[in-house]
């Protein structure tokens, strides 16, 4: 990285599903426009396509406040979901230019 300033990371923990995903559509959407973003899903015990959902708003505010989000530590079933609905492509990883 060209002396560029590392991303801030941010770990939701628990639950990802239709019942959480709305408690942390706020604080996803800030975080990703204040900067560079990864996102850390190795604590996430569940998820379901609202976790999909939620990521893909993330990615959109940080896209349009000019900055990048990528996703590290990928639930499998999260992984499987998002092939399943043709998404996998468009979820960016950490480590992938």
């Amino acid at each position: 990285m060209s002396g560029a300033a590392a991303a801030a990371r941010f770990a939701p923990q628990g639950a990802l599903t239709m019942r959480t995903a709305p408690a942390l559509l706020d604080e996803g959407r800030r975080r990703a426009a204040e900067g560079d973003l990864v996102v850390d899903l190795a604590a996430v015990t569940e998820a379901d396509s609202a976790a999909l959902a939620l990521l893909l708003d993330w990615l959109r505010a940080a896209r349009a406040a000019g900055h990048s989000l990528k996703l590290c530590n990928l639930p499998q079933g999260l992984a499987s979901l998002a092939l399943l609905y043709d998404l996998d492509a468009v979820l960016p990883r950490e480590g992938e230019t």
